[in-house]
């Protein structure tokens, strides 16, 4: 299976060994107290990055996944999305080379087709007989859309706040959709379907967290790759994620250590946490060395609102020396406003947290004017419009006068003619 080699727990280094059951983290770490989840290890010694291999989306890389040769990959064109750079958006963060990683170009619209389309590939591996995962949008729909592509029946528990939009689009694309009291109950369903039904789990379900399928999370390394050759042969300074469970900061964590162990980088950049209610942010200011619970809550980025981080985000900030910044539900917004009418790029609220975070970095002096960061945008502000519309004036009913057009533009937006 290309470099692939064994699963151990990200921090004591338990090898998984036979044990199957690696969705429920590692035991000798949930004994001490601290809910780890397992990483994939390989042996990249020699290794080279692929040019065109005529593989299918992600799986030009498929050497760095855990996948047998033999099985064919599940892929609707994921991946291979632009790293654009925001010119007037940096200029006011007073960043002259800030690059956004646009995920909102993945055919569900969210960097969650990287790891949804390695699960459905899996899954087709083992030849299971469901998907199942719990989740607030964008991973269920994209892990509908890819289980659709693979012919694998998808299971998603969500909850009741989760807009009507997203509930559609996973319920269009053939999953059965359930709606479960809390976010414990979704979990607490899932983990039976799992342990009893022998269904593949593309998301975690243990409470306290430990991350999403650890063989899955490798999907994401495509985006270190992928940004690594289109900034022409370099790895940024910076390089921030919105962040929740971390599956994807770790994951690009990892496609990053891969190039520094291959030659291709010197030096790891330093991975920023984009969080809503600052739970990463806060461990580190305790200087703890297992996650932190805080309080909090968020109207608008609900899909990273989470108050407890995992092992495996806190792992990919200590080992680069990185960050965690938070951001208010109005910075959310305003931000959101700004990447749209600066950059032409509408990402969904929890999206801009990675350039937030980058903003905060760069006021407080840690980022440089002229060192090159990237901030992924994960998903498409598409996703809830409704939530935007109410932060933007309502558009004006207008006779189609010159004189209503003048007042118009100036009572409802402040723009003159």
């Amino acid at each position: 299976m290309g470099y692939f080699q064994e699963v151990r727990c990200i921090r004591c280094g338990r090898p998984l060994g036979e044990n199957d059951r690696y969705y429920e983290g590692c035991p000798d770490c949930h004994q001490a107290g601290v809910n780890s989840n397992w990483t994939t290890v390989y042996d990249v010694t020699g290794a080279k990055l692929p040019g065109q291999n005529g593989e299918p989306g992600i799986y030009r890389f498929r050497d760095f996944y855990p996948i047998s040769p033999d099985v064919a990959p599940v892929s609707i064109g994921e991946g291979n999305t632009p790293l654009l750079k925001l010119e007037r958006l940096g200029r006011e963060m007073g960043l002259n080379n800030l690059y956004a990683k646009d995920e909102t170009r993945n055919p569900t619209l969210s960097f969650k087709d990287r790891l949804c389309s390695l699960v459905a590939t899996m899954a087709r591996q083992q030849k299971a007989p469901a998907i199942t995962i719990s989740s607030t949008g964008n991973h269920g729909a994209a892990m509908a859309a890819y289980a659709a592509a693979a012919e694998i029946p998808c299971i998603v528990f969500t909850v009741p706040y989760v807009p009507d939009c997203m509930k559609t689009l996973m319920q269009a694309y053939g999953a059965y959709v359930m709606v479960c009291p809390t976010a414990q109950d979704r979990w607490t369903i899932m983990g039976q379907c799992v342990r009893e039904l022998g269904w593949v789990p593309a998301s975690g379900f243990q409470n306290p967290p430990i991350g999403s399928n650890c063989y899955a999370i490798d999907g994401y390394k495509s985006i270190a790759f992928e940004v690594y050759e289109q900034l022409g042969g370099e790895a940024p300074a910076f390089f921030a994620a919105p962040t929740a469970y971390c599956d994807g900061l770790y994951g690009i964590y990892k496609g990053m250590n891969d190039l520094k162990n291959m030659g291709y980088i010197s030096a790891l950049p330093r991975m920023v946490a984009g969080e809503s209610c600052g739970t990463i942010e806060e461990t580190l200011r305790r200087n703890e060395k297992a996650p932190v619970k805080v309080e909090g809550s968020t109207k608008v980025a609900f899909s990273v609102g989470n108050t407890l981080t995992t092992f495996q985000g806190l792992e990919a900030v200590w080992k680069t020396d990185g960050y965690a910044r938070s951001s208010t539900d109005e910075e959310a917004v305003a931000m959101q406003k700004r990447l749209a009418s600066r950059e032409g790029i509408y990402a969904e609220n929890s999206s801009v947290l990675s350039l937030l975070a980058l903003e905060k970095l760069a006021k407080e002096g840690v980022i440089k004017p002229d060192d090159k960061v990237v901030a992924l945008i994960t998903s498409t502000g598409m996703r809830d419009p409704e939530t935007t519309a109410q932060y933007l004036p309502k558009p004006p009913v207008i006779q189609p006068t010159m004189a209503d057009l003048r007042a118009a533009l100036k009572n409802s937006y402040g723009y003159s003619l």
